[in-house]
C-alpha cells in the first residue's frame, strides 16, 4: 500500500522509512488496545493482531527489511521481562515454596514434552529426530505475555507468585531438555554424537548466569544514593550488556538477566528499580509483540507442505492442542502432589500456554541440526504455533487470574473473608517495643520536618514570644530564671 511512498523516502536513506514504520507500529498497537479493552482482552492480544494486519499478508505497511532489522528488539524485550521476573525470586519465598515450585515445573514441562513426543513418534509416525526436538521445545513457556497480563490486571497473591516461579524455571528445564534431545537426534541421524553440540549451549548459559550474578552485585552498590535518571541509565546499560554478550554467543539473555534481577532484589530489597523499569519498558514490549505478528508466515502453513504423509497444518494444529493439554495436566498433577491450594491447582495450567522467545531461539538451532526441508518445517511449526499461543495465551492467563481470585473484586472479597476468618494474633512484647520505636521515630521526623519548614512569619512570631534574657540579679537569685525555664519547657 505504501510501497511507492517508501521508495521515494528511501531514495537517499532508509532512516525515514524505519522511523515512520516504528511510529505506525506504536500508534496501531495503541489503537488496537482500545478495541481489546472493550472486549476485556489483554493488550498483548491486540499487539499481535495489529502486527498481523500490518504484515505482508494483510495491509503490508511495514517493509520486510524493517522487521528483519528489528531483531534486537526481541533480545531487549526478553531482557526487561527476565529482569522483572527476577524480582519474584526472593530467597525468603523460595525457602517456603522452592521445592513445591520445582516439582510443579518438572511435572508441567515434562508432561507437555512426553505427550508431544507420543503424538509425533507413535501416532503420526514422524522421525525420531524431529519428534524428540519438537517435544523438547514444547516444555518452554514464554513469560512476556503472562507478565504483561498480570501488570494490566494488577493481580497478586499465591497464584501469581507460583506462576512467576514456574514460568521462570520452565526455561531452565527447556534448555536441559533441548540439550538432551539434540544429542539423541544427532545419533539417530547418523551424524554421531558431538559433545560440543550438547555442552556448549549449557556452558554459554552458565556463563551468562555468572555474568548476571556479578552484574547484580555491581548494580546493588552502584544504585546507592543515585538519582532516578542515573539508576535507569546504569540498569539499562547492564541489561544491554548481557543482551550483547548473549547475541555474540547465540544464546538467549533470559537466564542472565533473571539472575541479575534475583541477586539485586535479595541484596537490596529495593523494588523501586523494578517499578521504574516497568514504566520504561511498555513501548519496547509493544514493538516486540507487533513485530512477532508482522513476521507471522501464514503462507507456509497453507502451502500444502507435508512431513512424510502428514500435512504440515495438521501437525501444527495437533501440536498446539496437545501441548496445551500437557501443560494443564502436568500443572494439575504437580499442584495436587505438593498440596497447593485448589485455586492454584485448577487454573495454573491455563496460564502456561504462551510460547515464544526461548522456544523460537531453540527452534532455530534445532532447524540447523535437522537441516533441509525438515528443519524449515520444524521452525515453521514453532513460529506459527507461538503466534497462536500468544493470541490465545493472554486470554487464558487473564481468565485463570480471574478464576483464581487474584485480581478485582473477587480478590478483595477473598482477602476480606480471610481476615475475618483468621483474626490477627495479639502482638508479643518484643513486637510492641519495636512498634513503639517506629512510632517515636515517625514523631521525631514529623517534628524535625515541621521545625525545618517554619515560615519567616512563624520564626518572627517565635522570636517575639521568647522571654528576654535574665538579668544578673535574676541569675543570682535563680528563682525567676528557673520559673521561666519551667514555662518554656511546658
Amino acid at each position: 500500500m505504501l510501497d511507492k511512498f517508501y521508495e521515494q523516502l528511501s531514495a537517499t536513506s532508509t532512516v525515514p522509512v524505519v522511523i515512520i514504520s516504528i511510529a505506525i507500529m506504536l500508534l496501531a498497537g495503541f489503537l488496537g488496545t482500545r478495541i481489546t479493552k472493550r472486549l476485556k482482552l489483554p493488550n498483548v492480544t491486540a499487539y499481535i493482531l495489529v502486527g498481523i494486519l500490518l504484515g505482508p499478508y494483510c495491509l503490508d505497511l511495514v517493509p520486510e527489511y524493517v522487521s528483519e532489522g528489528m531483531d534486537f528488539i526481541s533480545d531487549i524485550a526478553l531482557a526487561f521481562i527476565a529482569f522483572s521476573v527476577g524480582e519474584y525470586f526472593r530467597f525468603s519465598t523460595l525457602k517456603k515454596n522452592g521445592s513445591k515450585v520445582v516439582v510443579i515445573t518438572l511435572f508441567e514441562a515434562l508432561a507437555a514434552s512426553v505427550l508431544v513426543f507420543i503424538l509425533c513418534f507413535f501416532i503420526l509416525r514422524l522421525g525420531m529426530a524431529f519428534s524428540i526436538i519438537l517435544a523438547a521445545l514444547a516444555s518452554a513457556t514464554a513469560p512476556a505475555s503472562t507478565l504483561m497480563t498480570i501488570r494490566q490486571t494488577k493481580a497478586h497473591g499465591d497464584f501469581v507468585d507460583t506462576l512467576f516461579s514456574v514460568v521462570a524455571l520452565d526455561d531452565v528445564v527447556g534448555l536441559l531438555a533441548y540439550s538432551v534431545a539434540v544429542s539423541i537426534a544427532l545419533a539417530t541421524l547418523g551424524n554421531g554424537f558431538s559433545a560440543g553440540d550438547v555442552l556448549f549451549p549449557i556452558l554459554w548459559n552458565v556463563m551468562l548466569v555468572a555474568i548476571g550474578i556479578i552484574f547484580g552485585f555491581l548494580l546493588k552498590f552502584l544504585m546507592a544514593k543515585r538519582s532516578t535518571d542515573n539508576r535507569l541509565i546504569v540498569s539499562i546499560a547492564f541489561l544491554f550488556a548481557i543482551c550483547g554478550i548473549g547475541a555474540a554467543v547465540d544464546v538467549s539473555p533470559l537466564l542472565g538477566c533473571m539472575a541479575m534481577g534475583t541477586v539485586y532484589i535479595n541484596l537490596s530489597g529495593d523494588d523501586k528499580l523494578f517499578k521504574q523499569l516497568n514504566y520504561f519498558s511498555p513501548p519496547i514490549l509493544l514493538l516486540f509483540f507487533v513485530k512477532s505478528g508482522v513476521e507471522f508466515n501464514l503462507g507456509s502453513l497453507w502451502s500444502g507442505g507435508s512431513l512424510g504423509s502428514v500435512p504440515l497444518i495438521v501437525i501444527g494444529i495437533l501440536y498446539f492442542v496437545v501441548r496445551l493439554v500437557g501443560k494443564y495436566v502436568g500443572a494439575f498433577a504437580g499442584c495436587a502432589i505438593t498440596k497447593k491450594d485448589k485455586r492454584v491447582r485448577n487454573y495454573l495450567g491455563m496460564a502456561l500456554a504462551p510460547q515464544a522467545g526461548v522456544a523460537i531461539g531453540l527452534a532455530a538451532l534445532g532447524a540447523r541440526v535437522l537441516g533441509g526441508e525438515t528443519g524449515d518445517m520444524l521452525l515453521t511449526i514453532v513460529l506459527s504455533s507461538s503466534i497462536l499461543y500468544e493470541l490465545v495465551g493472554p486470554a487464558l492467563a487473564k481468565l485463570s487470574l480471574y478464576l483464581s481470585c487474584s485480581y478485582g473484586e473477587r480478590a478483595e472479597a477473598l482477602e476480606a473473608a480471610g481476615e475475618a476468618a483468621s483474626p490477627p494474633k495479639p502482638p508479643t512484647r518484643e513486637e510492641e517495643v519495636e512498634l513503639l520505636k517506629e512510632r517515636l521515630q515517625l514523631i521525631q521526623k514529623e517534628i524535625s520536618v515541621k521545625e525545618y519548614a517554619r515560615s519567616p512569619e512563624e520564626e518572627a512570631f517565635m522570636e517575639a514570644t521568647e522571654p528576654p534574657p535574665p538579668s544578673d540579679e535574676e541569675i543570682s537569685t535563680g528563682s525567676e530564671y528557673n520559673r521561666r525555664k519551667f514555662i518554656n519547657k511546658r
